[in-house]
């Protein structure tokens, strides 16, 4: 593993449209690579969408599950007028402060992919009372450069297409990268780095991974998934909130950037186990590897649904620090999700025998 190979993965995994309920292209894109890379036993694509893979253990003491969500929010094309501007409802938790006059991409029938901008009446003709109010999605639309309903529908773009906000992969400094999807494309990033890990390490527990569908919209892959694999233990792999901005109060920051992975406490979706956070310390102590302590209850996550699977699962949430989250400006340090992969690696390895 090395952090060019990060960055470049990063950057695929980010630039693929997958909108909850949409991941098809997102699936397929993993479940090529891990065939071609030959990173697993067994991997396939579940009834819902979700890509289940494999690693055999030498000994299957333990069914280790590490999942991460490869939707992402965008929205849904609900109504076209008749003179071509296009309606739409949000998939996910936009805010909606920052929709108007960004960029979108929509995805049409056919595959084809057309460029967007989100408006909504100018400011030139509003009165001063209304500029001071939110505009609400409703009084929203997009405009696709068209003119008319029929153009619209002509070029596959009918109601329930999906698109979501637009923004380029770009370097920052300091091993900072920009882009969108980044919760969860980067979780993805992660396993796959574990699974090129695991391909020259042998380990005595079986590992199996969830790359998860429409977790957004209630965290319904990982229902699934864990259904079918049936783990001992798992580990939600997620990007979060890094706090760590003007206007934040230390006690209210959940994670930093630049610190490590933080690693979940309790969140809204699940108290973690305290005994799999035992494994991942003391390891990651071993490891000398860095981490830090997500303070609770921000989030929710995939470990909110598998901790309830059939009798029990003891699980608990691994996570990449992210500034401007759901957002199509995320903003990471690479660092941080290498750090993330050794972490996890250690927990396999488990030197310290918890």
């Amino acid at each position: 593993m090395d952090i060019e190979n990060v960055k470049a993965l990063q950057e695929k995994l980010s630039s693929l449209i997958g909108v909850s309920g949409f991941e098809d292209d997102v699936a397929k894109f993993i479940l090529n690579l891990i065939k071609e890379e030959q990173l697993a036993d067994r991997a396939w694509i579940d009834q819902l969408g979700n890509v289940l893979a494999v690693v055999n253990g030498e000994k299957n003491e333990e069914r280790i599950l590490f999942d991460a969500h490869i939707d992402e929010i965008g929205f849904m094309i609900s109504h076209i007028d008749r003179e071509g501007f296009l309606r739409f409802v949000p998939i996910g938790g936009w805010d909606t402060r920052i929709l108007l006059g960004q960029p979108v991409i929509i995805r049409s029938e056919s595959g084809n992919v057309f460029n967007g901008i989100i408006g909504s009446k100018p400011p030139h003709l509003t009165t001063a009372s209304e500029r001071k109010k939110l505009v609400e999605i409703k009084d929203m639309y997009i405009d696709i450069g068209m003119f008319s309903k029929e153009e619209v529908e002509r070029e596959g773009i009918k109601m329930g297409a999906t698109g979501t906000l637009s923004s380029p992969f770009l370097d920052f400094p300091n091993n900072m990268v920009r882009g969108k999807a980044f919760d969860d494309r980067t979780g993805c990033n992660v396993m796959i780095q574990i699974m090129r890990m695991l391909k020259e390490k042998p380990v005595n527990d079986t590992i199996m991974f969830n790359f998860a569908v429409q977790e957004e919209i209630g965290g319904r892959g990982a229902i699934t998934g864990a259904f079918t694999l049936k783990p001992t233990i798992a580990i939600a792999i997620e990007n979060t909130t890094a706090g760590d901005v003007p206007g934040i109060k230390d006690q209210e920051i959940p994670a930093f950037i630049g610190r490590g992975p933080a690693i979940t406490i309790a969140d809204i979706s699940v108290i973690s186990s305290p005994k799999v956070n035992e494994r991942l310390t003391k390891n990651a102590k071993l490891a000398k590897v860095p981490y830090q302590m997500k303070k609770p209850l921000y989030g929710g996550t995939d470990a909110g649904k598998i901790h309830i699977s059939r009798e029990g699962v003891p699980s608990t949430v691994v996570s990449v620090p992210c500034r401007y989250i759901h957002s199509p400006t995320s903003l990471l340090k690479l660092d941080d999700i290498m750090n993330t992969v050794k972490l996890l690696i250690a927990f396999i390895i488990n030197s310290a025998e918890v």
